[in-house]
């Protein structure tokens, strides 16, 4: 499969860029392009690693990997979520992290050496897209910090709702897109059928409305209750 420049316009790393630049920029680097199919290992942990992934479209999992197999689903990538950067960048630090396809995903490979190297042939082009990249670095440590925020939450109710706003804040709507329950469950890093009883128990009680892939938080609600409390 290829990719013109036009194809990924709008990708937050070749943001301020023609598709004529961008298409310079994939010549220079040698950018591959890869599809995956759902539940495809798009990145292996334990692996060596050369590439800065882009996501082009579809969705994936980081999932954080220890020796002895155990797994823990740390975030969720969507088109234009980077990955792999680590191992591509540190290339002596264990690479503890595979992603994994949630659907059909197709990706760009940037080959790290490659990025560096090309600077002097792209100019502006390579300028424009080490900034980008710096950002989205930025914006990533940020949603691990989210993470972290998520997993202190000392009750599955605080942890759902606290879930499902950050959710609020990233689409820009109240009604927010959600992945299945046991996606969910991953992500919260909690057990499932713990999870559907909260879900079910907050729409008993009018603090959630649910729909076919997508909540939403009943804030007034919310803030009434909190008062009680």
């Amino acid at each position: 499969m290829t990719l013109q420049g036009a194809d990924l316009v709008g990708l937050p790393l070749f943001r301020d860029l023609s598709p004529a630049e961008i298409d310079r920029f994939l010549q220079a680097t040698g950018v591959q392009v890869r599809e995956y199919e759902k539940h495809a290992r798009i990145m292996q942990a334990f692996e060596p690693n050369k590439y800065i992934g882009i996501m082009v479209s579809g969705e994936a999992f980081v999932i954080s990997e220890d020796r002895f197999g155990h797994e823990t689903v740390t975030h969720h990538l969507e088109r234009g979520a980077l990955f792999g950067s680590i191992s591509a960048i540190l290339p002596n630090v264990d690479n503890i992290s595979s992603i994994e396809a949630i659907t059909d995903v197709i990706v760009i490979l940037v080959a790290y050496c490659e990025l560096i190297t090309s600077g002097t042939h792209l100019g502006r082009t390579h300028g424009i897209v080490m900034k980008n990249l710096l950002e989205a670095f930025s914006r990533k440590n940020f949603l691990m910090t989210q993470k972290l925020e998520l997993l202190a939450q000392k009750t599955l109710r605080e942890r759902l709702i606290l879930y499902l706003m950050q959710r609020e804040k990233r689409q820009q709507r109240g009604r927010v897109r959600t992945p299945g329950r046991i996606q969910m469950a991953k992500e919260m890093e909690c057990n499932r059928s713990a999870l559907t009883r909260e879900i079910a128990e907050m729409k008993e009680q009018g603090l959630l409305i649910c729909g076919d892939g997508w909540m939403q938080l009943d804030k007034a609600r919310l803030a009434a209750r909190d008062k009680e409390h």
